[in-house]
């Protein structure tokens, strides 16, 4: 009966965690109590570099790419709550957008922006041939 109870409280606490690839969209400071966790998004390859039990957090909402540094308290389960505290309150860009009312290119940062690709120009290169086609001779010189 206590495992049943339990289950339906937790499903009724999930939540989705934005991410952009394999990391979070961006950095972000999970406090609760005297715990404060910082979020920071990572490349792709870094991995999961957090300790102890925010890792296991981590790895549960699917993040692959991620740096966690635990500051102030080293509670276990006070930091955990810190970290829950910062994956929820993590955004979409086209949430921000939309609550600024600026397109989603304006609110990625500089980094983030898909590059425009400029057109490739193209030259024509004339080769010029002198005595019908056969090359010079510049034994002469």
């Amino acid at each position: 009966m206590a495992i049943s109870k339990a289950v339906d409280d937790a499903k009724k606490n999930l939540f989705v965690v934005p991410q952009h690839g394999t990391t979070i969209t961006h950095e972000i400071l999970g406090e609760f109590g005297a715990a404060r966790v910082l979020l920071r998004p990572a490349s792709e390859g870094t991995g999961v570099i957090a300790g102890g039990g925010v890792r296991a957090v981590l790895e549960l909402a699917g993040i692959r790419d991620i740096l966690a540094k635990s500051l102030g308290t080293t509670n276990p389960i006070n930091m955990l709550k810190a970290t829950v505290n910062g994956l929820q309150r993590l955004r979409r860009p086209d949430e921000v957008a939309a609550t600024r009312g600026l397109s989603i290119s304006q609110v990625l940062p500089v980094s983030a922006k898909p590059k425009e690709e400029p057109e490739p120009e193209t030259t024509e290169v004339v080769e010029e041939t002198t005595n019908d086609g056969e090359a010079e001779d510049h034994a002469d010189a």
